[in-house]
């Protein structure tokens, strides 16, 4: 990626920071659906030509229309299979949402569990309504209304009622391995609670039980599953990556160490510096002060 390209990309998702809320049109072959910072941010788009996507532990395959859910705590990726493809995309993060009191829609939705199905096949009929509902939020989003948000708010609701009378994509293939499959989705949610970049945002995920109930699994099946495929436990790994995100804080950051304990997700300092001791086998201050 060149300077120019990079800061494009920068200067984007700091505006759809600070606004919580984004939408834009896909044109030709643009990479759009796959440009944003994943880690804070819903997605819905509507997009035509042929494609893969991979979600949780499923992967679809689909020529046509389709109106896909993306949740930034389940892992999913996109590849493009045509030479075109076209389509709207709305980010948002659920902040956004929650001003309203309609964001128990987000949360009882069926699009944005993890056992799921987040991707919708829909007719020229329906393409052209749904590609309205975008135009109008493109189109909000750049006036001086007052009340835009309230508006564009109302949109993503109705896009997501208008989802529930559609039928899901059923043709998906699986990991043939349920040990691997959950493992894959696993190391990759746990991978998306990092970097951490503000300490108004502190780690979400810290135990192998929170990892359990995001993805809708039992934690033993979880903690069987990591250890027969990595041969070390969930909470290994959630405390190695832990460290190693507690590390490049002390380098790299000004935060003290009760701010990184915080962002962290440890009550209290002195809980946090047990936990790296035993980890790293060395103080925070002795990290800190080499970075000096």
């Amino acid at each position: 990626m060149n300077t120019k390209q990079h800061r494009s990309l920068s200067a984007f998702n700091n505006e759809l920071r600070l606004k919580g809320f984004n939408a834009f049109q896909i044109v030709a072959d643009s990479s759009t659906t796959r440009v944003y910072s994943r880690k804070d941010f819903y997605k819905i788009c509507i997009t035509t030509g042929k494609s893969k996507i991979h979600y949780a532990d499923r992967s679809f395959e689909h020529e046509g229309s389709v109106l896909f859910f993306g949740n930034p705590r389940i892992p999913y990726s996109w590849e493009t299979l045509s030479s075109t493809y076209a389509g709207y995309t709305c980010l948002f993060s659920e902040d956004f949402l929650k001003l309203s009191e309609r964001s128990a829609v987000l949360q009882q939705s069926p699009f944005f569990k993890i056992g799921g199905t987040p991707i919708m096949h829909i007719s020229a009929a329906q393409r052209n309504f749904i590609n309205s509902i975008f135009k109008k939020m493109i189109e909000e989003q750049d006036s001086d209304y007052v009340y835009k948000d309230d508006l564009i708010r109302n949109y993503i609701t109705l896009l997501i009622h208008e989802a529930l009378k559609m039928q899901p994509l059923e043709n998906y293939s699986v990991h043939k391995n349920a040990a691997a499959r959950i493992t894959a989705v696993f190391m990759e949610l746990l991978e998306r609670q990092f970097p951490i970049e503000s300490m108004d945002r502190p780690l979400a995920l810290k135990t192998a039980q929170d990892y359990a109930n995001s993805l809708h699994v039992h934690v033993n099946h979880l903690n069987r599953a990591v250890k027969e495929i990595t041969g070390k436990p969930t909470s290994i790994h959630i405390a190695e990556r832990t460290a190693n995100e507690a590390k490049a804080l002390l380098q790299h950051t000004d935060w003290n160490v009760a701010d990184i304990a915080y962002a962290l997700g440890f009550g209290y300092p002195t809980y946090f510096t047990n936990f790296f001791k035993r980890v790293t086998g060395v103080s925070p201050t002795t990290i800190r002060s080499e970075a000096v």
